[in-house]
């Protein structure tokens, strides 16, 4: 199954590569500006909502992150240490703090940020399906994160074209509750 996964990461990141490049500027500048107000809805006021920093074609989130701060959301990052073998953290963050580089050069808040539990995880990925399973880049950081936050609400962001009919599903993958896209939201409810 790991070939297949393999195999469908690279289509998937391309697809996506490919969408994203295709779309018009006003698009792109408009996509993931806000969380709709039905995802809203299922967040409590003072959460503390992990974010990531969206790099290449991946859902922007740079305005997003300016939406959930000025709406009073704490707001927390994923930091990663040292080793590819090491969990991925959430550390305290908001707007205008230092970022450093981490692995792969991965823009992190700094080492003495505290290390935080979110209630909410925004989560990237390069795929999904309707029964809201997610793939990544495969190094299973959020999936073991998402064990260790099972009250967590798990909202995946990505473009339309990241959807599959189905994808192969490992012992450990962790699914979703929510994937919001730029043209609908998906939910536990729809799946």
């Amino acid at each position: 199954m790991n070939n297949e996964r393999a195999a469908l990461r690279t289509e998937l990141l391309a697809k996506r590569s490919a969408f994203v490049a295709g779309l018009p500027n006003s698009v792109r500048s408009l996509a993931f500006r806000v969380l709709p107000n039905p995802v809203l809805e299922q967040i409590p006021p003072g959460s503390r909502i992990s974010c990531y920093l969206s790099m290449d074609s991946e859902a922007p989130t740079e305005n997003l992150l300016e939406f959930l701060h000025e709406r009073g959301f704490k707001l927390c990052l994923p930091r990663l240490g040292r080793s590819i073998k090491e969990d991925m953290e959430f550390a305290d963050w908001a707007p205008g703090d230092i970022l450093v580089p981490g692995q792969m050069r991965i823009p992190q808040p700094a080492p003495q940020a505290e290390t935080v539990m979110p209630d909410v995880c925004l989560t990237p990925m390069v795929g999904f399906d309707r029964r809201l399973n997610r793939i990544g880049h495969g190094a299973g950081y959020y999936d073991r994160a998402f064990a260790k936050l099972p009250h967590a609400l798990r909202i995946g962001i990505a473009w339309s074209c990241q959807m599959v009919d189905a994808l192969p599903v490992e012992p450990w993958d962790v699914p979703l509750h929510m994937v919001v896209t730029e043209q609908q939201i998906l939910s536990r409810d729809d799946a």
